[in-house]
């Protein structure tokens, strides 16, 4: 019997050993950024079609096969293509070609593998839209922007459209949103968050899923403001959507906020990242464990971060009652990083403030990819028939 506890013991603390373990990688996994992404779509070829149309042939997969507009990254990120239309596919080869739409940089023919992406604009250039690098002042340094002004010379350009991408993303991909805030002659700000690959880095080196990131993003406001902007409408991207709830809730800009875009919001993110563990087979009791190393001041060691997360402050099901401007929610059930579930409650909790959008099953992110005609015509006709928050005065 004192052998058979004995092994029970030594069972149990092995066990425990490994779930905390796990714990700790998946806090860090939350937290410290990654730089890079693994190329790890096979590129079968690339050829000219009868008409002298560029294609490009891939493994067919849910991804590869799905309909509207994407990119590939190659190259170590250096080449960049657009990809268009499936064009055919071959059931027996298990590939599928599609439309090269056009080719920013690199060398698509010579590339092998590469990254399948929601990113189509990785430059403002593909947009034909005025711009200019600007300078935003933030907490560390000087945080890179692209500043675009209306192509209608004679709209009132005060409505200022601020653009915040995702986690671990770059100010490239919220480009999506840009032209359809040019055709309501809004003003475009598209800006960079610490620790992305263009902003300066926290102190820490480390995310902090929106409870920081948002000071740069209302500097960026401030910049707007400075500027001439009389309203501010907000386009978020996944975290860069939690980042315009806090803003809508604690900026001092808030009267100006006039509309939140929010496209799969990171409304919970308790929630959200349970559901990503458990969709990754990890166990839930495993996740939470992780999720309060990162809320305790104890755990720098394992986390880094200078000061503990607040989830309670990053949960917007539970706060929705601090909000009082309009907000469109876009978001698909199929989305596996940001449950549609939390949208869904969450418009439900502010029906007179909040209106779902849903689209076909896609990425993360990519509604817009995926019926980008339809994307904008929505996002369009929403902006410019729903009035602002009250609180901005024109």
């Amino acid at each position: 019997m004192r052998r058979a506890a004995i092994a029970v013991a030594i069972g149990c603390g092995i066990a425990g050993a490994a779930a905390l373990l796990a714990a700790t990688y998946f806090a860090r996994q939350v937290v410290v950024p990654k730089r890079q992404r693994k190329e790890d779509l096979q590129i079968r070829r690339v050829f000219r079609a009868a008409d002298a149309t560029l294609m490009v042939e891939l493994p067919a997969s849910a991804r590869t096969t799905a309909p509207g507009r994407y990119s590939i990254w190659f190259a170590n990120g250096t080449g960049h293509a657009c990809i268009g239309e499936v064009v055919s596919s071959d059931d027996a080869a298990e590939t599928v070609t599609r439309r090269v739409e056009r080719v920013d940089s690199g060398d698509l023919g010579s590339a092998k593998v590469g990254i399948w992406s929601g990113y189509v604009y990785a430059t403002p250039e593909p947009l034909g839209l005025p711009y200019s690098d600007v300078q935003i002042p933030v907490e560390n340094g000087m945080a890179p922007a692209w500043n675009f002004t209306p192509t209608d010379a004679s709209r009132d350009a005060s409505t200022w459209a601020i653009h915040i991408h995702g986690l671990g993303g770059s100010k490239a991909g919220a480009l999506r949103g840009v032209p359809v805030a040019d055709r309501l002659g809004y003003t475009s700000l598209v800006v960079s968050l610490r620790n992305d690959r263009d902003s300066p880095g926290s102190s820490d080196g480390r995310y902090h899923l929106g409870l920081t990131e948002w000071h740069d993003v209302e500097a960026a406001v401030s910049y707007a403001v400075g500027q001439g902007a009389r309203q501010i409408v907000l386009f978020g991207w996944s975290l860069g959507a939690s980042i315009a709830l806090q803003l809508a809730a604690s900026s001092e800009f808030r009267d100006l906020i006039a509309r939140l875009v929010l496209n799969a919001p990171v409304v919970d993110w308790s929630g959200t990242l349970v559901a990503n563990a458990r969709s990754s087979g990890l166990p839930s009791w495993v996740a939470r464990l992780g999720l309060q190393m990162l809320g305790l001041a104890g755990a720098r060691w394992v986390t880094g971060l200078d000061a503990p997360l607040d989830f309670l402050a990053l949960d917007f099901l539970a706060r929705a009652d601090e909000l009082s401007v309009p907000i469109l929610v876009i978001h698909n059930e199929g989305d596996r990083s940001t449950p549609f579930a939390i949208s869904r409650e969450f418009v439900s909790r502010r029906p007179e403030l909040a209106t779902l959008l849903t689209f076909p099953h896609a990425e993360h992110t990519q509604e817009w990819n995926s019926d980008p005609d339809g994307w904008d015509a929505a996002v369009e006709n929403w902006l410019r028939n729903v009035p602002p928050s009250s609180s901005v005065s024109l």
